[in-house]
């Protein structure tokens, strides 16, 4: 007779258990995958934004802010300039001109952006000089600060931050976003980054790589300024579309080396992840504004002479937008008519 044993004999272990222990191991290990990949991007994110960094001397906050305002409970005003130091164009990053001007203001009780593009041809009052002329020479008179304080001054508006970026780090953000969908108005034929030839497109929708977004973000040979800025505000709606979806998080590595190099703000990178909450529940809502104005060659250079009711619309606007209480300052500088005493350049 054998003897039976008092110890329990081990159970092998189901093929069910086997499958849930193997699916268990797997979703844990793609967690922390997943985690460790954040807190790379974060790493990354971090040494990016202190290279963009910049303090601009004698402006710590807008000089129409009593105090610094905190983007996380108050709303903001953000200038986005794009710049064209090619060196093939004799450009340098101290006399370059502004390209691309679009001024957004973001409501964070209603997490709403207001976007306006300015025409480059704008003639209005540089501060920096102290006199008229057109927009886009007031980066080149005196770099961001310039800028700065003339678009303070045409709208009586704080700009709290400022993200001033060249064409290289556009077509790369692009192309590391694997590139944007934007409607192409007409048949394009124009000149790449490099000026060569390469870039054709058809009507309709289009999806674009970085170099065809360039040129159809700065082309204005078939239409004008206004056209030309509501390109912009429609292809910077297209890339903030393509950062929020969730289809993009694994391209952030290659977003954030893009802007590293070719991009200057005065945001901190902590400033940076606090607008975050405006995507992360989905596209937030985007309102375009346009100035109006008029071509005039009465001085025999071209500038597009801005229509003063508009100008104090779009500024009573953005000033709602903004919370911005105070009886607006009287616009004294905004005289839209060239006098001859007053400095003119014929670019």
């Amino acid at each position: 007779m054998t003897k039976r044993s008092n110890s329990k004999e081990k159970k092998k272990p189901s093929k069910v258990s086997l499958i849930i222990k193997i699916t268990l191991l797997l979703v844990a290990s793609s967690l922390i995958c997943v985690t460790a990949y954040g807190v790379y991007l974060t790493k990354q994110a971090e040494q990016a934004a202190n290279t963009a960094h910049e303090v601009l001397e004698g402006r710590e906050t807008s000089p129409r802010r009593v105090e610094k305002i905190e983007p996380v409970q108050d709303n903001v005003s953000i200038l986005f300039v794009g710049v064209d130091d090619s060196a093939s164009r004799g450009q340098g990053s101290e006399n370059s001109r502004s390209d691309a001007l679009i001024l957004a203001t973001l409501n964070n009780q209603t997490k709403t952006i207001k976007m306006l593009s300015i025409p480059r041809d704008s003639y209005v009052y540089i501060p920096q000089v102290g006199y008229k002329d057109k927009i886009t020479h007031a980066h080149a008179y005196g770099g961001t600060l310039a800028t700065l304080e003339t678009v303070e001054d045409l709208f009586d508006v704080p700009i709290d931050y400022y993200v001033r970026m060249n064409f290289n780090a556009f077509i790369d953000v692009v192309n590391a976003l694997g590139g944007i969908e934007a409607e192409v108005p007409y048949a394009l034929h124009e000149k790449d980054e490099f000026d060569r030839n390469t870039v054709n497109l058809q009507p309709g929708l289009q999806h674009l790589n970085g170099s065809q977004a360039l040129a159809l973000a700065r082309t204005r040979k078939q239409d004008n300024d206004i056209e030309r800025g509501k390109r912009q505000q429609e292809i910077l709606t297209a890339i903030i579309n393509k950062v929020s979806s969730v289809g993009s998080i694994t391209k952030y590595d290659d977003v954030i080396r893009a802007i590293g190099d070719n991009m200057k703000t005065n945001m901190t990178f902590d400033e940076m992840k606090s607008f975050l909450s405006y995507v992360t529940q989905g596209m937030p809502r985007i309102d375009s504004l346009t100035l109006e104005g008029a071509d005039d060659m009465s001085t025999g250079v071209y500038y597009y002479q801005l229509n003063q009711q508009s100008v104090d619309t779009v500024s009573e606007i953005l000033r709602n937008h903004l919370d911005v209480n105070e009886t607006p300052t009287s616009l004294t500088n905004n005289s839209l008519t060239p006098t001859n005493d007053e400095s003119a350049s014929s670019e």
